[in-house]
């Protein structure tokens, strides 16, 4: 069992190289270069460990001056050449790191506006920060860093090897002994954090997420004197980082200490043996002073190699979490030969929908409606209902659990993606505004438009007269999420850009329902003009704004339970829809 997971691992490490080379390919130059760089940096410690036998049995032991006189030059100037080599090395290995680390945060942000609304749902701001940029610097920069270091000593350590055979056999047996013994504990340590990286990752999730969470709403917990609150639920997530962290240096940091000190018994038992072959004759004082310079510089980086390589399959793990991020499909997609919507012609229908967000929890149970193009559909009912999730199936935010819904006769799931969505425009209770100007955030509707046709959205919205009275105009900076502008502006930011994307079919999810009167009054107007002649689907809890629509459908508990125009439903004696008009009107 433990050979095949074995395999199934390096499986998945192989695959994992195959996956990134595409990342790597257009920069491998300078990736070769950092690495054959690394060479000429490792070998020159042997150098310098080899000229040291000449110059002790030379200068030191025959008191001869002269013709070793060089070699402290020949050592500066190695060293001085050691120093240009690794500062090139670090230079490449930094560019190069960057900028696959680059490719992949592009792939990765492309993947991360694919996923499914569901995604969103479940997973913690924090967590998605550093699922898709945090792992990305880890993996690469990391990763890249430490291959740097460790092709150093690999060049490093052979060069150095290969000095300590030169001046004694046997005293190079015993150093191999003692470094095998030393680098074993490496082979243990992938198992020794697999377990923990995982919850590591949570946790430095959640206090992003704290973080976050105290910039967005920082007026609520301003207005409502949560700082004690949120500091008791920030404590208790990095208590929680600070055990996990503990857990990892109990698992992994007796490595370094292990090893410095199999590497301390076999220093002290190359003295003593070393003492043994100078006195018998078999080696020069210069031979055992090369020989021991060797072995220290061999041994003083395998000393603290026990974080390092800790550091290196932390990068391999979190470039596996990146890897398996950009291979997952995401839960709502284009089928292969899906077919383009090139226009809407004749209905929309719901035909036995059923939709659940949690497994045996239905939202929506049974739903048959059929909407003609043109008409204006308005969808009330008690808050809960499942008004919202029926108008977010359309544009396939989420897929449905059984039935279909149909445009023309298609199953929308047949249906090119974007070519779908392309059809649907969509105001927000809460729009969100991306951070820019207004200008931009309009011409999110069609990047492409002309100054008439904006001028005519921004008009059409009765976005005039407000943006005259700015220094800036529609070139006004309106903060994150729009922060700078009121609830009734935003949204009449959003029916501009809703009117430049000119889609046929337009939902507007409870637009009004949060502003004032003065505010609805204004929006209203914007949304009459965005409705004149589109399919309409309003979702609303205001029913005064629904009066004049073509369809009104009461959802309540996932069902329809009536459906006609006003003054049918109004007249219907114990209707729920007569119930829920008049008991807004007292």
């Amino acid at each position: 069992m433990n050979k095949v997971a074995k395999k199934i691992k390096n499986l998945h490490i192989v695959q994992n190289y195959r996956s990134i080379y595409p990342y790597v390919k257009p920069y491998w130059i300078r990736a070769l270069l950092a690495i054959l760089v690394t060479f000429p940096v490792g070998t020159m410690d042997a150098v310098i460990a080899w000229s040291l036998k000449p110059y002790t049995d030379v200068v030191m032991i025959e008191k001869n001056l002269s013709s070793s006189a060089y070699i402290p030059l020949l050592i500066i100037v190695f060293s001085v050449l050691q120093s240009g080599f690794n500062y090139s090395a670090s230079y490449l290995n930094a560019w190069a790191g960057a900028k696959i680390s680059n490719g992949l945060k592009h792939d990765l942000l492309r993947k991360l506006m694919r996923c499914e609304a569901a995604f969103f749902d479940k997973s913690a701001s924090g967590f998605i920060q550093m699922r898709f940029n945090t792992d990305v610097d880890t993996a690469c920069s990391g990763l890249l860093r430490h291959v740097n270091i460790f092709t150093t000593r690999i060049f490093s350590s052979l060069s150095l090897i290969g000095v300590l055979f030169v001046n004694s056999w046997q005293l190079a047996i015993v150093a191999m002994i003692v470094l095998i013994i030393a680098l074993y504990p490496l082979s243990t340590i992938r198992k020794r954090i697999s377990s923990i990286v995982g919850k590591t990752l949570f946790s430095s999730a959640g206090i992003a997420t704290y973080y976050i969470e105290a910039f967005n709403g920082n007026r609520i917990i301003m207005s409502y004197n949560l700082y004690d609150y949120q500091m008791q639920r920030f404590s208790s997530t990095l208590e929680e980082a600070f055990r996990l962290g503990i857990k990892m240096v109990q698992r992994t940091g007796i490595l370094s200490p292990m090893m410095h000190s199999v590497i301390s018994i076999g220093i002290a038992a190359i003295i003593w043996m070393g003492g043994y072959l100078i006195a018998n004759h078999q080696l020069t004082a210069g031979g055992f002073v090369s020989f021991i310079t060797a072995v220290l510089l061999l041994y003083q980086p395998v000393k603290s190699m026990g974080n390092d390589f800790n550091s290196v399959q932390q990068s391999l793990i979190a470039m596996e979490r990146v890897f398996e991020l950009l291979k997952k499909a995401p839960a709502i997609m284009s089928k292969q030969n899906a077919v383009r919507l090139e226009s809407i012609k004749n209905s929309i229908e719901y035909k036995g929908v059923e939709f659940e967000y949690a497994k045996g929890n239905p939202t929506l149970k049974k739903v048959n409606l059929k909407i003609k193009i043109g008409q204006t559909v308005a969808l009330v009912g008690n808050s809960g209902g499942g008004k919202t999730t029926f108008v977010n199936l359309l544009p396939r935010f989420y897929d449905i659990k059984s039935g279909s819904i149909m445009i023309d006769g298609l199953d929308i799931r047949d249906l090119e993606l974007d070519s779908l969505r392309a059809k649907i425009a969509v105001v927000f209770q809460d729009n969100f505004l991306f951070t820019g100007t207004i200008r931009e955030n309009i011409l999110l509707g069609k990047e492409k438009a002309s100054v008439s046709e904006l001028n005519l959205a921004v008009e059409s919205a009765c976005l005039s007269e407000f943006v005259k009275n700015l220094d800036k105009g529609l070139d006004t900076e309106i903060g994150e999420r729009g922060i700078l502008l009121s609830g009734g502006q935003k949204q009449r930011v959003a029916i501009a850009r809703a009117f430049l994307k000119n889609a046929p079919i337009v939902i507007l999810d409870e637009a009004t329902s949060s502003l004032d009167n003065k505010s609805e009054a204004v929006v209203q107007r914007a949304i009459e003009n965005l409705m004149k002649d589109r399919t309409v689907f309003i979702v609303a809890h205001r029913l005064s704004t629904v009066k004049n629509a073509d369809k009104i459908v009461v959802i309540n508990n996932g069902e329809i339970v009536e459906s006609g125009v006003h003054r049918t439903l109004i007249a219907k004696k114990n209707g729920i829809y007569a119930s829920l008009y008049n008991t807004q009107l007292i």
